[in-house]
C-alpha cells in the first residue's frame, strides 16, 4: 500500500524555545491506487490526524488528494468510499477533496464520445 502523506507545519509563534498553542498544521494525504483498503486507509488517516491535532489543541486543514487509478475514489458509481467520504465532509469541516487535473484530463478524454469529421 502506498499512501503518502505530508505535512507542512506552520508556526505561528515560540516562546522560550517552546511551539505556542493554537498552531495551525496543513496536511495532503495522497491516494493513488484503485484499492477500497487504500482509500479507506486514507480515510483512517485523515480522522486519525483531525483528531490527534484537536486533542493538542492546534487545527489542521486535510486535502485528501487522488491522482492515476485512485481518482476512481472520487468517481460516482465507481467509488467504494462514496458513502464514508460524504460522511466525513459533513462532519469534518477541514477535509476536502482535489482531484489531480491531468489525470481527470486523461480519464475524461477516454470517455467522452469522439467526433468524425
Amino acid at each position: 500500500m502506498r499512501i503518502i502523506i505530508a505535512t507542512l507545519l506552520l508556526s505561528l509563534s515560540f516562546i522560550g524555545g517552546a511551539a505556542a498553542e493554537g498552531v495551525k498544521h496543513f496536511v495532503a494525504i495522497h491516494v493513488d491506487q484503485n484499492d477500497p483498503k487504500v482509500m479507506n486507509m486514507a480515510l483512517n488517516n485523515a480522522a486519525n490526524v483531525n483528531k490527534y491535532y484537536q486533542s493538542i489543541g492546534d487545527t489542521v486543514e486535510i486535502e485528501m488528494v487522488a491522482y492515476g487509478p485512485g481518482l476512481n475514489m472520487f468517481v460516482a458509481g465507481k467509488s467504494p468510499v462514496a458513502d464514508r467520504m460524504s460522511v466525513m465532509s459533513l462532519e469534518l469541516e477541514n477535509l476536502s477533496f482535489a482531484a489531480c487535473g491531468n489525470t481527470h484530463a486523461k480519464m475524461s478524454a477516454k470517455v467522452a464520445p469522439t467526433s468524425r469529421c
